[in-house]
């Protein structure tokens, strides 16, 4: 098909906004599924994806529509991820693409992911097509939505459709406004093949798989390719396009999006955006990629028994292949074992890591207390990246710590601002300004420590605005703060798997949090073991673990108590003793425990 007629867009929203739902009626209208196969979410392929109702992998899809100008049209259509930890999915989307529907929910309006989708889509050049989507909803306010169109994304409001995914309205409005709204295939005219990989996944009869939107030239089964990066060469084993299932073809032409089965056997090989190009004509010049992003999340990931520990290395390789955000390293701790150092782009995408190794590669894992990347300043100017609080080095060494803050942008209902604002001071933020959105929301511009959101700060931002409050974050810069490393210590001996890094005003409260819940979890032992929370050689919090006591006074009835008194002196005296020489065995079901909550 003539390049001129192919149109590549996506559809970009903030959590819940309809996408995937929108992707399944224009599936139906265009015939690309059939009715009898056809399912909720229908490219939501993971069990996990469909469980939690969220998308997690951006999906491509090839639907053929005839317009009403009487021609045949090929669209490409990606579904991205709304949840802020997976924006990278949408960044790797949007660079595939000419055109961007973006979603806004008929009642909620503007959110904070839509602005931050809206303006990714604005720096790549692409065109916007504004859809209100649920206007069948009793609450729908689309007057609202209008206006916040124009005032906070500064969009002409008579640019937007109005639709509804699950009625079925407005469908056909959107796919004519693509045509004639989306920009046909750019860079198509280049003289070499030139092709970005944007995805690609592990299939373990056929190697890596490559997921690409073919630029100029095209790509045919038995082509030699060579990745420009690398320099890397391998042969196009099969081409195909997605409808939603891989359909195999002849060949990937101008403005296709599609797949690639290479004899690329090692998942480390193939780089997301990265540019394919045929190895007898090479092109002079790689296709501008995205930024490659950094993780900003650290957790220790351990198998729970010591011998899947190779199963878990196969499995941490595959997912790194098609998570291009996603990376590990292996390291050993005392208390558990050998295991790996994980680093994710946030706490939802290290849930659903674990929840895949889980489910995915039947591996059981224990994983420790997430953290960040710190940068400890030398006395030599020189600068040290530290992401596991073990490697932390000795305070006589080094002049400060910086952490690295996030730039949040919170919207929420007028009546919480007081109860929010509070929540922001509890986790060391500043809220630099407040912007008002409409008669009920505000939006708060703050600045945060990353560390301090990780755990609780979006549940509790849920709680208190009853599920309307939404946040997204950019990460900022990093800055210098009173941080010490916190150890825990069992009868003396520090457990390295629950050392971190916190601020010290926070330290007591947590090291006795720490203690009490691992004096309740730890069984109870034959002699009085102590869990102290330390900072350097001081002692900040402790608690005892309970006492296992036998009672050898139990054959003597009655007589002097003299009796008794030796008796209880003896076995005093053998806990003494015991206590010197004695181990303390923590089960790993403690850990588990310890580190769940």
């Amino acid at each position: 098909m003539d390049a001129s007629l192919t149109r590549n867009f996506c559809i970009i929203a903030h959590v819940d906004h309809g996408k995937t739902t929108l992707s399944d009626r224009l599936l139906e209208f265009t015939n690309t599924v059939q009715q009898r196969v056809m399912t909720d979410q229908h490219l939501d392929s993971m069990d996990l994806e469909k469980e939690r109702g969220i998308t997690i992998k951006s999906h491509p899809v090839t639907m053929l529509y005839p317009a009403k100008d009487g021609r045949t049209y090929k669209l490409n259509l990606m579904d991205t991820p709304g949840h802020v930890d997976f924006s990278y999915e949408v960044s790797r989307s949007l660079a595939a693409c000419e055109g961007a529907v973006l979603l806004i929910d008929a009642a909620q309006g503007v959110e904070a992911q839509t602005v931050a989708n809206a303006h990714l889509a604005f720096s790549q050049n692409l065109k916007i097509i504004p859809v209100i989507n649920k206007i069948d909803l009793p609450s729908a306010n689309l007057e609202l939505c209008l206006k916040q169109l124009e005032d906070i994304l500064t969009i002409p409001a008579e640019e937007a459709i109005l639709a509804s995914g699950k009625a079925g309205i407005g469908i056909q409005d959107i796919l004519e406004a693509v045509i004639a709204r989306v920009p046909p295939p750019r860079w198509s005219d280049y003289p070499q093949t030139r092709s970005l990989v944007f995805d690609s996944l592990y299939d373990s009869y056929r190697g890596v798989i490559a997921y690409c939107r073919v630029f100029s030239g095209s790509i045919n089964a038995g082509d030699i390719l060579q990745l420009m990066s690398t320099g890397q060469r391998s042969e196009a084993k099969e081409v195909g396009i997605f409808t939603p299932k891989m359909q195999k073809t002849d060949s990937l032409g101008a403005g296709d999006v599609g797949y690639v089965v290479s004899n690329i056997k090692d998942t480390a090989d193939i780089k997301t955006g990265d540019t394919l190009t045929l190895a007898r004509q090479p092109a002079a010049d790689m296709l501008p990629g995205y930024k490659e992003v950094r993780p900003m999340v650290f957790c220790g990931l351990y198998p729970l028994e010591s011998s899947d520990y190779e199963k878990l290395k196969a499995a941490l390789g595959r997912l790194r292949l098609n998570d291009s955000a996603f990376v590990y390293a292996s390291e050993s701790s005392v208390a558990l074992g050998f295991g790996f150092r994980c680093g994710f782009l946030g706490l939802l995408h290290m849930e659903i890591i674990q929840e895949r190794i889980r489910r995915e590669h039947d591996v059981e894992i224990i994983s420790t207390y997430p953290s960040v990347v710190y940068h400890v300043v030398r006395h030599d100017g020189s600068i040290l990246e530290v992401d596991n609080p073990i490697n932390l080095p000795d305070p006589g060494t080094f002049t400060e710590i910086r952490e690295p803050t996030i730039k949040a942008a919170i919207h929420i209902p007028n009546d919480c601002m007081g109860d929010i604002l509070s929540l922001i001071m509890e986790k060391r933020g500043t809220c630099d300004h407040t912007d008002t959105l409409d008669a009920n929301r505000v939006m708060l511009t703050c600045v945060l420590p990353l560390n301090e959101i990780l755990v609780d700060f979006n549940d509790r931002l849920k709680s208190i605005t009853h599920g309307y409050g939404s946040m997204d974050y950019e990460l900022g810069e990093y800055r210098a703060s009173d941080l010490v490393k916190m150890e825990i210590l069992i009868n003396g001996d520090p457990v390295d798997a629950f050392a971190s890094i916190v601020h010290r005003e926070k330290a007591e409260g947590k090291g006795r949090e720490l203690c009490e819940k691992l004096a309740e979890i730890i069984p109870p032992q034959m002699f009085k073991v102590a869990i102290q929370a330390a900072i350097g050689g001081k002692i900040i919090a402790r608690d005892n673990v309970r006492e296992m006591r036998k009672d050898v006074t139990a054959k003597c009835y009655g007589g002097d108590i003299s009796r008794k008194r030796k008796l209880l002196d003896k076995q005093k005296e053998g806990k003494k003793k015991m206590k010197q020489i004695g181990r303390v065995s923590i089960p790993p079901d403690a850990f588990i425990q310890v580190l769940k909550n």
